[in-house]
């Protein structure tokens, strides 16, 4: 299973420019992350933060325990080790075919031999759906190609930990559902922990557990997908929609008056650049068909259940519009219980079933009428587990 990133108060500059500062957040384990903002605010920086190429003016990059921020250099190579990094440009070497392109971390960092290294670099290119173009070099492939095979380099040390600097720039929509796909297709098989690099509204919307949002240096948020993509925030909105109107300008920035002037423009009637209104939750993407459940869905349903109560209520209409009837059922059955208890339970969990309508998860927001509030035991009561199979244990 992937591991847990945590960042604390991270603050980085260069010289007197201020890239981002007080960055914090968590990367849940095994979950998909992904990192939205316009060019220029430093998504892929903070990647090399992570990763520990940039050294933060300020803050902690926590791994395993390990600040790598402050660590040695041995221990800083120990958790590197933990990485798997699949470039903007893919960034193979142009003289070197596929095959060692993808084998090159292997004979650089292991002592394998040969046939070992043969073995992992062919079930990797397989992973990626790259059987074939294994003797090919990088200029005799296309874009997409190029990028699942800059993937399979990323995995040949088998990583807990997958950075993706904006997988989908140079790709047509088709090519970039097909690596949306296998990104989530990686993640049911291995259970690594993902940060996705993106302005991609679409990957945004479909493929992550967790979103955030980098603009004017801070980060604007971060947490369960349904948050961001409910949100009212005008950066936000302004961001999905693809609009003119809204905070963001050429310069990252605008001034009042370039506001005004925008908005006048569009209340005259002109168009401002989007007619779709791309606020709310859409479902996310599935594994592929005979490929296992991802565990990382799991854990987060359990995760988000926990907190949903500290969420907006549109994040929250969200949440559990997407349940099955029986997660649904269990949650209304659990606030019942626990109405009136100073922290939620955990909930148990439950195979996924038939969805639930947005009335539904509207109305289970609502306060719960006294008259159906279950009087509140001295302790917290446990809920019993479910089996796979559906029943009690």
């Amino acid at each position: 299973m992937g591991v847990e990133v945590v960042v604390e108060g991270l603050s980085k500059s260069f010289g007197r420019q201020a890239i981002w500062r007080d960055v914090t957040l968590t990367l849940p384990s095994g979950e998909v992350s992904v990192l939205l903002g316009p060019s220029g605010t430093g998504k892929s920086v903070f990647l090399k933060c992570l990763i520990g190429l940039l050294k933060p003016e300020k803050g902690r990059v926590v791994i395993n325990g390990v600040d790598l921020c402050s660590c040695p250099e041995k221990d800083m190579y120990e958790i590197r080790k933990l990485f798997g990094v699949l470039f903007q440009d893919g960034a193979l070497f142009g003289s070197m075919s596929i095959y060692d392109n993808v084998a090159f971390p292997l004979r650089e960092h292991t002592r394998k031999s040969e046939k070992e290294i043969h073995n992992i670099v062919m079930s990797k290119m397989d992973m990626v759906g790259m059987l074939g173009a294994e003797q090919k070099l990088p200029g005799e492939i296309s874009g997409g190609m190029r990028k699942r095979a800059g993937l399979a380099r990323a995995l040949v040390l088998d990583p807990q930990i997958i950075l993706c600097d904006e997988p989908d720039s140079g790709l047509d929509p088709v090519r970039t559902a097909y690596l949306s796909q296998l990104l989530i297709d990686l993640n049911a098989q291995i259970d690594a922990t993902i940060l996705i690099v993106t302005h991609n509204i679409n990957v945004a919307r479909t493929v992550p557990d967790n979103l955030g949002m980098l603009f004017r240096k801070e980060l604007v948020m971060f947490g369960p997908r349904e948050v961001l993509l409910t949100s009212e925030e005008p950066v936000v909105e302004q961001f999905l929609n693809g609009r003119r109107i809204g905070p963001i300008g050429m310069s990252e920035e605008k001034d009042s008056a370039q506001m005004a002037q925008e908005q006048a423009h569009l209340e005259a009637g002109h168009h401002d650049g989007s007619s779709e209104d791309m606020r709310g939750v859409v479902p996310q993407l599935e594994p592929t068909p005979g490929l296992p459940p991802r565990d990382a869905a799991r854990r987060r349903r359990q995760r988000v259940m926990q907190i949903l109560h500290t969420l907006p209520e549109p994040a929250q209409h969200g949440i559990l519009a997407s349940l099955s009837r029986e997660d649904f059922d269990r949650y209304q059955d659990w606030r019942r219980r626990t109405a009136g208890m100073a922290m939620p339970t955990a909930l148990p969990e439950r195979p996924p079933s038939r969805p639930v309508s947005p009335q539904q998860a509207h109305q289970a927001t609502r306060p719960i009428p006294p008259q159906q509030v279950q009087q509140a035991p001295a302790t917290r009561p446990r809920l019993r587990p479910w089996r796979r199979d559906g029943g009690d244990q």
